[in-house]
């Protein structure tokens, strides 16, 4: 699973979000300005969240978003998935040449992309946002 901007960009707001979730919805300014993420590509990026159904919006002066699930229960995983168009068994996630690899189906190195692929999605799927946000708190000596 290739780490993108993008994806990048989506798990640092649904990080923002969790901390910033109260009662009112939050702005994608305020989540693009407390993790420096470009506004117009957050709105994108959210837009993804919300059809994944990662993310609630509501509409209007008082509007944002709010996560659909508790932080404890959102993985890394989750989000990373979420952005992710295709997932294809048969193509390979780590050929260079993505479609127009000449040994698709005759690879010898698919058996070592596939275990390095799901080593990484296991690191992920153990991750949850709840779990940043309490490494976070350890580092900065706070508490929520």
């Amino acid at each position: 699973m290739l780490i993108t901007q993008k994806k990048q960009y989506a798990l640092r707001a649904i990080f923002e979000l969790a901390k910033q979730q109260g009662e009112e919805p939050v702005k994608t300014s305020i989540i693009a300005e407390a993790q420096a993420i470009p506004l117009r590509f957050l709105e994108v990026i959210m837009g993804q969240m919300k059809r994944a159904g990662v993310v609630a919006s509501k509409r209007g002066f008082f509007g944002g978003y709010t996560l659909v699930d508790p932080p404890e229960q959102i993985r890394v995983g989750d989000i990373f998935r979420a952005l992710d168009k295709v997932e294809k068994a048969e193509v390979c996630m780590s050929c260079a040449s993505k479609g127009n690899c000449p040994f698709l189906g005759n690879c010898v190195f698919m058996g070592l992309w596939d275990q390095a692929q799901l080593a990484v999605n296991s690191v992920y799927d153990q991750m949850t946002i709840q779990a940043l946000i309490d490494q976070e708190n350890m580092m900065t000596g706070t508490e929520n």
